[in-house]
């Protein structure tokens, strides 16, 4: 089998990879919606894998990975991969899990990090309804995730909260502002922690998304202050959503200051930059995103080394097209017993629905649980004709 073509539109926002081969069998990858212009960087990589074999997946990412970098520079790399993994698995006739070693649970877990409504404020009673909305959500989520700090608008909305510079983002996504945080914007956090915790109790886990942003010595006055509410982990304080580094040093520091779990991983690429982190022991969950990684394998690689260290593993997942939803079911499929759960992608379009075929008929999770998904490869699939409406004139061809 010989690859013939590889091609990228933007289906609503999202940058969907097409990977075509002289046998009829193609193959699909999703980018975050976020990401629309990562589109060239995609075509970039076309010369490369034309003529390739497609179920050869490693011999053809040795020939792109090196060109990947931090998010959201990996993104296109990852979302071809997933396009030969699903290729692979559908020449083989096999789900791709069957491939990464095979399955070792029947569903995977997952948890709210992104089926949010839009609060109506920033003050802790705004944070305790919007718990409680998410907690009273028919999928029955194990555990949610909140933005708070710099993943949020406190740094906007609540006066003088740091005293760092404030950053005019003007729908910019990604400017990051950073500093000391006042002492009436700690206690506004505490506020809301305790708000949140008062409505989900012991029965509902919470994570805190907090930064990027924090200083170190905020960042452990936090996990400290926030340990006797067994709040499920502190995810990227130091660093994180497209912050090009990793700094394992200080977050050593800070997982060895408290008791309460230092989350962090969804914007590094590659298992290299996973490397000290986990064999310092310099946080106690690792989250890489699939689609920012460097692809499943990669995150299977990461996994396996975190497991051999006690480190656990809750991958970042926001490829919300629903597409992404079969990189993340397949590869966490494989994982060893270090894995918590993901992270929910949920749809950012209602339509994305309609045009994703091979998604379970009814509610997609129940219990937290989503059902392994039965088709080859990936398991899902594009309508192409209930597609095309979505496509911009420039991609009229991506399904021809």
């Amino acid at each position: 089998m010989k690859i013939t073509d590889l091609r990228c539109a933007v289906i609503g926002k999202h940058p969907i990879v097409r990977i075509t081969t002289d046998e009829g069998i193609h193959g699909l990858g999703e980018v975050e919606h976020t990401k629309g212009y990562i589109k060239p960087w995609v075509m970039h990589f076309r010369e490369a894998l034309i003529g390739e074999d497609p179920t050869d997946v490693e011999r053809v990412m040795l020939k792109i990975r090196q060109r990947g970098s931090f998010k959201p520079y990996g993104a296109a790399v990852s979302a071809i991969e997933h396009a030969l993994w699903d290729i692979a698995g559908k020449a083989a006739n096999v789900p791709t899990y069957k491939l990464l070693g095979g399955k070792v649970r029947d569903k995977v877990r997952c948890y709210n990090g992104n089926m949010r409504r839009k609060r109506t404020g920033d003050r802790p009673e705004d944070y305790a309804a919007d718990a409680r909305w998410m907690a009273e959500l028919p999928e029955n989520f194990f555990m949610v995730k909140q933005g708070i700090s710099f993943h949020s608008n406190m740094k906007d909305t609540v006066d003088d909260f740091h005293y760092g510079v404030r950053q005019t983002r003007s729908g910019y996504h990604g400017a990051m502002d950073q500093g000391m945080i006042s002492e009436h914007g700690f206690n506004h956090m505490l506020d809301c922690v305790i708000a949140m915790k008062e409505v989900l109790g012991d029965k509902i886990s919470l994570a805190l998304d907090c930064g990027p942003g924090w200083m170190l010595p905020d960042a452990i006055k936090f996990a400290r202050a926030v340990e006797k509410y067994n709040i499920a982990w502190l995810e990227d304080m130091l660093t994180g959503d497209y912050v090009p580094w990793v700094n394992p040093q200080a977050y050593r520091e800070l997982t060895l200051s408290t008791s309460t779990p230092i989350h962090t991983g969804e914007q590094i690429y590659l298992r290299h930059n996973f490397k000290e982190l986990i064999e310092t022991q310099a946080v106690r969950i690792i989250g890489p995103d699939p689609a920012d990684v460097g692809g499943i394998a990669e995150l299977k690689w990461i996994a396996e080394h975190a497991y051999m260290h006690s480190i656990l593993m809750a991958p970042h997942g926001t490829a919300n097209g629903l597409l992404g939803l079969g990189a993340l079911i397949n590869v966490c499929a494989t994982l060893p017993a270090n894995y918590i759960a993901f992270e929910y992608p949920t749809a950012s379009d209602p339509w994305w629905h309609e045009i994703i075929l091979g998604l379970p008929t009814g509610r997609i999770v129940n219990d937290s649980m989503i059902d392994l998904l039965p088709g080859p490869g990936l398991g899902l699939d594009i309508d192409a004709k209930a597609a095309k409406r979505y496509l911009r004139d420039e991609d009229a061809g991506f399904f021809d």
